[in-house]
C-alpha cells in the first residue's frame, strides 16, 4: 500500500511539472504561490479602480500585402468602437477609453489619421509598438526615436516631457521579448534595451503578463527595473513602486494581472491560467472582472487604488466580434454596475498614458480622487482630427 502512495505520488509529481513547463508558468508560479499567503492591506473607504485595456494593435496580422483588408480592419474600429463605448460612463463621465499600441514596423499614415481622429473624440490613446530580431542598439535607437517623431509630429499623437519638449511614450514589445529575453535569443537582439528606451523617451513599458519564458518573476506587480546592458531579461527582478518612493533604474514596468482561475478548470480539475488576454477564445467575463479586481494590484502603501491592465491583439478578424461586440459588453456592464457604486468602488476607465499619471501620483502620496491626477505628469495629446 505504501509503494502504491509513493508510485502515486511520484506520477502526480511528474504529471505537475510537465504542465507547468508545457504551460511555461516555471518564471513565475512559485511567487505567485506564496503570493496567495499573504495578506492583502486592509481598504477602509472607496476603492478607486483604474481599468487600462491596452491593444497590440496590427492591421497587417497575417497579412502584408493587402492594403484593403488592413482598411477593412482599422475602420470597422473607427465604427464599431464609439458605438460600443458610448453606452457605458465611469464615475468621471468618461467612455471606455482604448491604448492603440500600434507597430512601428506596419505605419501607415491613413491608418493612423483614423485612429488619431477616434483619439481626438475621447476614444483612446497611441502609443508604440516594436517587433524588431537581430537588431542594434544603435538601429533601435534611430527606429524608436524616428517611429516617436513622426507620431508626433504627422499625428499630434504623443504626449511631451514637459522639460524637455520631446515627445514620449509608452511601450510594448512584439512577441513579449522585452530586453532580448527569448531563451534562443529571437525578435529583438538588444540586451540594453531598457536603457535604450529610457533614452529615447520610453515612460513605461506595459508588455506583460507574458504567456511565455519572458515573463518576470515579479508578478502582479508595478516595479522599476535597472538595465545590464550585457546581459538579457534585465528586468526579471526590480523594486517594487511605493508611496513616497521615488524612481529607480531604467524603466517603470505596469504589468496586468497573471495567476490561476479556480473557478473555471480545464476537465473539471486545471485551473484556467489567467493572464490578461482578452479575446474571442478567451472572453471577459464577470468571472475574470472580478479576479482582476480581487487580484488589486497598486502602489505599495496605496492599496485603494487599483490598476488593471488586459490586453488584445484587436486587429485579428476573429476577435473583432469579442472586442466590440455583446461579450466586451458584458464585461462593461459589470465594471459599471458593480465596480460604480460611489460607495465601496468607483471606476475610472483610463489610456496607458493616464494610468502612468496616476501611478506617479500615488508614488508621489498625493490622496483623494485619481481622477485629478489623469495628467499629472504628461499632459493629453493634441491628434489631430480628420478634415
Amino acid at each position: 500500500m505504501i509503494a502504491l502512495t509513493l508510485a502515486l505520488l511520484v506520477l502526480l509529481s511528474v504529471a505537475f511539472f510537465a504542465i507547468v513547463k508545457k504551460k511555461k508558468m516555471q518564471s513565475w508560479l512559485w511567487n505567485y504561490t506564496k503570493s496567495q499567503f499573504t495578506q492583502k492591506p486592509t481598504v477602509s473607504g472607496t476603492q478607486h479602480v483604474m481599468f487600462c485595456f491596452v491593444d497590440h494593435y496590427e492591421p497587417q496580422w497575417k497579412n502584408k500585402d493587402n492594403i484593403e483588408l488592413e482598411r477593412q480592419r482599422v475602420d470597422r474600429w473607427m465604427v464599431d468602437y464609439p458605438k460600443m463605448a458610448s453606452q457605458f460612463l465611469d464615475a468621471d463621465g468618461n467612455h471606455p477609453k482604448h491604448s492603440f499600441f500600434f507597430p512601428e514596423e506596419e505605419y501607415r499614415k491613413e491608418h493612423l489619421d483614423k485612429i488619431s481622429d477616434l483619439c481626438a473624440k475621447g476614444f483612446g490613446e497611441i502609443e508604440i509598438h516594436l517587433h524588431h530580431e537581430d537588431d542594434t542598439s544603435d538601429n533601435l535607437r534611430k527606429t524608436l526615436s524616428g517611429f516617436a517623431q513622426c507620431l508626433h509630429e504627422e499625428h499630434n499623437a504623443l504626449s511631451v516631457d514637459p522639460e524637455t519638449g520631446k515627445p514620449v511614450y509608452a511601450f510594448i514589445h512584439g512577441n513579449w521579448v522585452l530586453d532580448n529575453s527569448h531563451p534562443e535569443g529571437k525578435w529583438c537582439g538588444v540586451n540594453d534595451e531598457l536603457i535604450v528606451l529610457r533614452e529615447t523617451g520610453c515612460y513605461a513599458d506595459f508588455t506583460f503578463p507574458s504567456p511565455d519564458e519572458s515573463q518576470p518573476a515579479m508578478l502582479n506587480t508595478i516595479y522599476y527595473a535597472k538595465d545590464d546592458p550585457e546581459k538579457p531579461k534585465s528586468y526579471e527582478t526590480g523594486r517594487p513602486i511605493v508611496k513616497g518612493g521615488k524612481a529607480w533604474g531604467d524603466l517603470l514596468l505596469i504589468q496586468g494581472i497573471l495567476g490561476l482561475n479556480w473557478k473555471v478548470r480545464k476537465k473539471g480539475i486545471f485551473p484556467q491560467i489567467e493572464n490578461s488576454d482578452v479575446r474571442k477564445t478567451f472572453p471577459p467575463t464577470p468571472n475574470r472582472v472580478d479576479l482582476w479586481v480581487d487580484q488589486a494590484i497598486h502602489v505599495e502603501g496605496k492599496p485603494e487604488w487599483i490598476f488593471i491592465k488586459v490586453h488584445t491583439h484587436g486587429a485579428q478578424d476573429g476577435d473583432m466580434d469579442t472586442l466590440l461586440g455583446e461579450p466586451v459588453k458584458e464585461m462593461h456592464r459589470h465594471l459599471t454596475s458593480k465596480y460604480n457604486d460611489g460607495k465601496n468602488y468607483a471606476l475610472h476607465y483610463v489610456s496607458a498614458r493616464e494610468m502612468y499619471n496616476i501611478i506617479k501620483a500615488a508614488e508621489a502620496g498625493e490622496e483623494g480622487n485619481p481622477n485629478r491626477f489623469r495628467d499629472y505628469v504628461l499632459a493629453p495629446p493634441a491628434f489631430k482630427k480628420l478634415a
